[in-house]
């Protein structure tokens, strides 16, 4: 295959032992998490440790012909700066990560310049989570705008998932409009089967922003494999933007409990009417390719399985 296919919205941890909204998020053993209040299986149950690491992820990349992915991060996993720095360092033409701050109080500002300095080239906010009951962290306050100005005169990127629909978008069109050269990758596809999902997608039209599918599956889930409403709404939001501004993204690991990890992307090679061979290239790494800055990137060859 001469395509070359990039992950733009994936996940590395080595345990998760962290609080959200009050809420324990622990490793348990099986591959499952005490997550929110309830057990549930975080990973494939053959992840016995639940150490979701770059090597396995690896293993599943080079098996399903994927050279390279970009690492965001979340609260629920907790903070993997420090084994991410490690991930990049250790693997270069393989992973680009993205630092995370604690948004959820104030100094982060001094976080995110703390994180640059250590050689992170992105940062990602997981700004779903700051719609918080003692008070809403605005994209668009001044601590925020402080560190986007810095992203931005340091060439850096900023990863980021919304909350459903238009709630948010508003200030991160504010966050554009001041700092058009901060190149910024929106997640999750825009929440695509929640109401009002374009508002994410059309500030795809300014220069500098992206849209990129991770989660898209999962977001599907309830239709399934081989997600046709997926393939719709990639052309939907194609037609609205431009395909040059959309990137795929799987949501690895967390998908993988439901499909394989090719199967989180092969959908798209297997429509026919939907989208252009072109338009698949782009879509599959192209994109993500010039937008993250990847040079070497390794052909991968196809290794049957015992099934074929």
């Amino acid at each position: 295959m001469n395509r070359k296919i990039i992950d733009a919205h994936s996940h590395l941890w080595l345990r998760q032992d962290t609080v959200v909204d009050g809420l324990p998020i622990r490793t348990l053993t099986n591959g499952r998490s005490l997550f929110m209040g309830e057990i549930r299986q975080m990973v494939p149950p053959f992840i016995i440790d639940g150490r979701n690491t770059a090597e396995i992820f690896l293993s599943n990349m080079d098996y399903a012909q994927v050279s390279a992915a970009v690492v965001t991060q979340e609260f629920i996993d907790g903070m993997q700066n420090d084994y991410l720095l490690e991930v990049a360092k250790r693997y270069p033409d393989r992973f680009f990560v993205c630092g995370l701050c604690e948004f959820r109080r104030p100094g982060y500002a001094a976080q995110a310049r703390e994180l640059a300095a250590r050689g992170f080239k992105a940062i990602k906010i997981p700004a779903q989570r700051l719609l918080l009951q003692e008070g809403r962290v605005c994209l668009n306050g001044d601590e925020m705008m402080e560190m986007f100005h810095f992203m931005e005169n340091k060439d850096m990127i900023l990863s980021v998932d919304l909350a459903d629909g238009d709630s948010q978008t508003g200030e991160l069109e504010e966050v554009i409009q001041e700092c058009p050269g901060l190149k910024i990758a929106i997640g999750h596809f825009g929440m695509v089967t929640r109401p009002n999902w374009l508002a994410q997608i059309s500030l795809a039209r300014y220069p500098n922003v992206r849209i990129e599918s991770g989660g898209i599956t999962w977001l599907f889930n309830d239709e399934f494999y081989p997600f046709p409403g997926a393939v719709k709404a990639i052309r939907e939001a194609a037609d609205r933007v431009g395909m040059e501004k959309l990137m795929w993204g799987s949501d690895y690991p967390r998908t993988i409990t439901a499909i394989t990890y090719r199967m989180s992307y092969d959908f798209i090679l297997k429509t026919e009417d939907e989208l252009t061979e072109q338009e698949k290239d782009l879509f599959l790494g192209e994109n993500a390719a010039t937008f993250y800055g990847f040079k070497k990137l390794i052909e991968l060859p196809y290794i049957k399985n015992m099934s074929e």
